[in-house]
């Protein structure tokens, strides 16, 4: 793909005009290079579901690490691996955490230079959007990975080795920037003192700060803006001043309007409570934030009903004018038991969302060994890959998009017990977490109906049984553990 000289676009990327100008020329050329598809965006029938190349998906993934990018080594296997069981849908946080991780500035003689970039890590990050946008696997990008700018966390995250430390960097002193050299705090739910997070006009207005995390943006777009399979996530669950992810949604925003691309932009709150103010701040500004991310969701403060009924709570804020709903961060065994974590999963696709993924186990170094753990997420493990399996048989033999949520059909139902999408007297799908029996509402389907059983956790369908329709249809799962079953109109 062409690009601009590093110094050129130095020059370029910290004055609007030329910087949109540079950005456009970027666009231009490597647009000329990827398909011609029709980028991801909602889907157009039914906005709560995204489209790529025309066609309605679902995005549903698994993957061993959250910045895939700066992982290169067996990267092509993993996204073979994720393909060939249905997944589609991948997380990237722009972060540097890892041993064999590499930082986006070059060092000399031991400090960052923040006005010279490391080739190594944008290649790194232009391979894998390369990669995936072969596979027609869709890239969430998280521009600001919080996590690298508190507390030290892994191997090479924190402050205390960020490029943008003062301490650490040849551009700037602590007096100059105004920002700490040491933080020795982790990311909150609420605003913290971190001067980082303060620099965008309308909070402390730090115009040398700002270039350089304007420059780093740029930077990041002048690859992506190039794909049409990538979204923007402006933090990884940020609890900062929503002031800052606005500027940056924004900011995002109008460099890609002048470069010619369509992009759909969302930030990612840390509470964990979706009826909170912040993340209704995010629901309530569709012209800014074009689909919704509530991963903390699936943290400590939904489980069972209650993780189902806070999805619900936000498809009705959204009801006006929605928006896709994404869960990119599904957690698991360590916090609430590996069958909770599956069923999170399943309760996502059965509550109408767009996107699923399950998030990383807790990193270690050997990456075989990584990518079989299950416990601080289920990556890409084995028994991540065959519940996105089944997940992907399911919503590869109805039609989503024409389903809504509808717990209403079911009667004898114990909470949690089973989950329902429907459109009525065509098409039902009932989830089971931990087997079950209830009573399913077919009195709009009149005719002969087929009906299906899938053993979730192993992918396997039973043979189909046909029933006649116009009335109730008691359902009983063959078994305990993890059953959906389809009711299908002949």
């Amino acid at each position: 793909m062409f690009r601009v000289s590093a110094t050129m676009f130095r020059k370029t990327c910290w004055s609007g005009v030329i910087g949109a100008w540079i950005l456009a020329m970027l666009w231009g050329n490597a647009a000329a290079q990827a398909d011609d598809a029709e980028p991801i965006r909602p889907y157009s029938k039914n906005p709560h579901y995204w489209q790529y190349k025309g066609k309605p998906v679902l995005l549903l993934g698994g993957s061993w690490q959250d910045n895939l990018f700066n992982h290169p080594k067996a990267l092509e296997r993993h996204l073979d691996v994720m393909k060939s069981v249905g997944a589609n849908y991948v997380r990237n946080v722009m972060s540097h955490r890892n041993v064999g991780n590499v930082f986006a500035y070059e060092q000399v003689d031991g400090k960052f230079d923040l006005d010279r970039w490391n080739d190594e890590y944008w290649r790194r990050f232009e391979n894998f959007l390369k990669l995936t946008h072969e596979r027609d696997i869709i890239v969430q990008i998280e521009i600001w990975a919080t996590w690298d700018h508190y507390e030290d966390h892994q191997s090479l995250g924190g402050w205390s080795k960020h490029p943008f430390n003062p301490a650490n960097n040849s551009t700037y002193t602590a007096e100059e920037s105004g920002l700490p050299t040491q933080v020795t705090y982790a990311p909150r739910s609420e605003p913290t003192e971190h001067a980082f997070f303060r620099s965008v006009p309308g909070l402390a207005s730090n115009t040398l700060v700002l270039r350089y995390q304007q420059a780093f943006v740029d930077k990041l777009l002048s690859y992506s803006l190039a794909y049409p399979h990538v979204l923007y996530c402006m933090n990884n669950e940020t609890g900062e001043r929503v002031e800052w992810g606005d500027y940056w949604a924004r900011y995002v925003r109008r460099r890609a309007e002048a470069a010619g691309a369509e992009v759909y932009i969302t930030d990612m709150r840390r509470s964990e409570n979706v009826r909170s103010k912040d993340h209704a701040h995010i629901f309530d500004r569709p012209d800014l934030y074009t689909f919704v991310d509530i991963s903390q969701n699936n943290a400590w403060a939904g489980l069972g009903q209650k993780h189902y009924d806070n999805i619900l709570y936000v498809r009705e804020h959204l009801a006006k004018q929605p928006r896709p709903i994404n869960n990119n961060k599904n957690y698991g065994a360590a916090r609430h038991g590996e069958e909770e974590s599956v069923a999170r999963f399943c309760r996502i696709v059965f509550a109408g969302c767009a996107g699923v993924r399950f998030h990383r186990p807790h990193p270690r170094e050997d990456p075989e060994a990584h990518e079989a753990a299950t416990d601080f997420g289920l990556g890409l493990s084995p028994r991540a890959q065959a519940i996105i399996a089944s997940m992907r048989e399911i919503a590869n033999a109805i039609e989503f998009v024409q389903m809504k949520p509808r717990n209403d059909l079911l009667d004898d139902r114990s909470p949690n017990e089973a989950y329902c999408l429907a459109e009525p007297g065509r098409q039902y799908a009932v989830y089971f977490p931990d087997g079950g029996q209830v009573k399913l509402d077919v009195s709009e389907a009149k005719g002969p109906l087929q009906v299906r059983w899938l053993n979730i956790n192993r992918s396997t369908w039973q043979p189909p049984q046909t029933v006649t329709g116009g009335g109730t249809l008691e359902l009983k799962a063959p078994g305990q553990g993890h059953w959906a079953v389809l009711v299908l109109a002949r």
